[in-house]
């Protein structure tokens, strides 16, 4: 049985596509850090693209795009730079700028392809914003602790953040999961932290919140990048144990919130012996990894206004690598058919950009998640579980992905499923809904979704 469970729990490396985002820089360029505008014509009017670029070490970019009035947020995006050539890449759009940077680095003057149309496109460079506010923050109404513990089974340190409520105690706890990918305790990208807003809120009103770093991230020991996703598990089961061993807190109401990935790690620690006493997941994924690489795109290209006989051509051409990743065991015929599938499919992309293309398909992580079945051992959760996704998600449809979820979880004493209107992957309202900080709006965890899940919890751990 427990090499059956890791075999089924190394296939929960999710979502490839919202980490595996960069591409070395191979030669001397101006900086990209900041954002990269333009106005994207489209049939019948245009559409604003914002590119997001923040360096990252060894000399590649952490990237994302934005569509605004589409709800398009964070697609992930490859950075390529060539002399003065730009690539901008949003392949779960099958989409791509190309473009020449001007001599004062201020500007890219290119092309922009999707399925079906290209357009000229001008994109103005504006630095990040900088935060001329104070630096001072204010003491929050409760206790901040750092803390370290190890993950016993493999020896690894973690390390994070302990909040609890003012008073002796002893108060329920919640330990978050954040997303795919290596992110610290705050899951901060940019200057939005989600894990960090969910703590500060549900902290206030008497639940304590552990949220740790990601193995090499922060304080936390290992790697990431080369971890067995079975081990994800191990480390929420570390969490909990250390909060086990905590005075101030309740060790018969302590759960798991997870987002995105770390929403089915949350629901897997549940089905091993010692689970939480509940489970809050946000945005977690139903259906098989293969499908829901599908859907994404699709949404995301009628999203960005593809015409539907193209996104229904683009699908098929998806499906049909797909099936070579998963059919051809040999990596390197399985990268040589994807490269010629590709340029054969798109005459204008060059092999440098479908080779890195063909390395992300059969990557180790990419390849498991084509595999991943997030339902399996699903009837092991006896706990009550709250499933929560927006309507406006394009990574995770909400009924799509809910209703398989609910049906697996058919042993569950209490299981709550709910959509929540507006609503993105990232948990943000609409963006009239944001904070307004000096004057601009600010990225803000929709308050409706947090006092959805405070109220749920209260509930079910008696929150006095």
């Amino acid at each position: 049985m427990r090499k059956f469970i890791h075999s089924c729990l190394s296939r929960l490396c999710l979502s490839l596509l919202l980490w595996t985002l960069s591409a070395s820089v191979t030669i001397a360029a101006p900086a990209l850090d900041g954002l990269w505008k333009g106005p994207l014509k489209m049939p019948g009017g245009q559409l604003e693209v914002i590119f997001r670029l923040v360096s990252l070490t060894g000399g590649s970019y952490f990237a994302t795009l934005d569509v605004p009035m589409q709800k398009v947020s964070r697609m992930a995006v490859q950075v390529e730079v060539r002399n003065d050539t730009v690539i901008f890449a949003a392949e779960e759009a099958g989409s791509r700028f190309v473009g020449k940077m001007a001599a004062d680095g201020k500007k890219v003057v290119g092309v922009w392809r999707q399925p079906g149309y290209e357009s000229p496109l001008t994109l103005n460079f504006s630095p990040a914003a900088i935060d001329t506010a104070p630096k001072a923050r204010l003491t929050p109404p409760y206790r901040e602790e750092e803390v370290v513990y190890t993950n016993t089974p493999v020896n690894l340190r973690l390390g994070g953040m302990l909040t609890v409520p003012a008073g002796p105690g002893p108060f329920p706890a919640v330990v978050l999961v954040s997303d795919a990918g290596p992110q610290d305790r705050d899951a901060t990208t940019g200057e939005y932290r989600p894990m960090g807003a969910l703590a500060d809120y549900l902290t206030r009103r008497g639940i304590a919140v552990l949220r740790f770093d990601d193995r090499g991230v922060g304080v936390s020991g290992g790697d990431f990048n080369t971890t067995p996703p079975s081990e994800l598990v191990t480390d929420v089961q570390a969490g909990l144990n250390y909060l086990r061993t905590r005075p101030e807190i309740d060790g018969t109401r302590i759960g798991v919130i997870g987002h995105g990935q770390g929403g089915n790690v949350a629901l897997l620690t549940a089905s091993q012996p010692l689970p939480p006493a509940f489970v809050v997941t946000l945005a977690a994924y139903g259906l098989p990894g293969n499908t829901v690489i599908l859907q994404q795109q699709q949404a995301i290209l009628r999203a960005i206004g593809v015409q539907e006989p193209d996104v229904v051509a683009f699908s098929k051409q998806q499906q049909a690598m797909q099936e070579v990743v998963r059919m051809t065991p040999d990596i390197k015929k399985a990268r040589s058919i994807l490269v010629r599938m590709m340029r054969k499919n798109d005459a204008t992309l060059d092999s440098v950009t479908a080779q890195n293309r063909a390395n992300e398909l059969t990557s180790f992580h990419y390849r498991n998640f084509l595999n991943f079945n997030p339902t399996i051992l699903l009837d092991e959760v006896k706990c009550p579980v709250l499933l929560l996704n927006g309507t406006a998600d394009l990574n995770v449809a909400a009924d799509a992905n809910l209703t398989p979820l609910a049906k697996a979880l058919h042993n569950s004493r209490d299981l709550t499923s709910k959509k929540l209107s507006g609503v993105n992957h990232q948990f943000q309202g609409e963006p009239t809904e944001w904070a307004l900080v000096n004057g601009q709006r600010r990225e803000t965890f929709s308050a409706a979704a947090l006092e959805f899940i405070r109220s749920w919890i209260t509930v079910r751990a008696q929150v006095k």
